[in-house]
């Protein structure tokens, strides 16, 4: 995303929000981090993944609650629970949020040019997520 944003507008509410840097992931994947400059309980991340390219298999190892979010493009956000249950969201223009849990894994695919929010609460930290593959 090369526009940097000031606001985020989640749940119809405006919070302001500061840049931080840009974080390569992985080939195709970069990631905005921000603060919210109201709420310190949590960060945000706006992540932006190419067309055929898709993030790292991720597993949540602690934290409260993170939610994933869908701004633009199109792709699936795969979700693996613990037990090994699997559920694959689809996103191609309608706005929805995912909460994922301690212990499940994650991963998203672009159909075309994807960006999605990640909210960590609280706001992350090295080690939350470990790479599956």
């Amino acid at each position: 995303m090369s526009v940097k944003l000031t606001t985020f507008e989640r749940d119809g509410k405006v919070h302001p929000v500061a840049y931080i840097e840009t974080q390569q992931v992985q080939e195709g994947v970069s990631c905005d981090i921000y603060v919210f400059t109201n709420d310190s309980s949590c960060d945000l991340g706006i992540v932006s993944v190419k067309k055929g390219y898709k993030t790292p298999k991720q597993k949540i190892l602690f934290g409260e609650m993170t939610i994933e979010g869908y701004l633009s493009g199109t792709g699936t956000l795969t979700v693996t629970s613990p037990t090994g249950a699997q559920k694959t969201y689809s996103f191609q223009g309608i706005t929805t949020e995912v909460i994922v849990g301690i212990g499940d894994t994650m991963q998203w695919l672009a159909d075309s040019d994807l960006v999605f929010y990640e909210i960590c609460y609280p706001p992350y930290q090295e080690g939350r997520f470990q790479n599956i593959e």
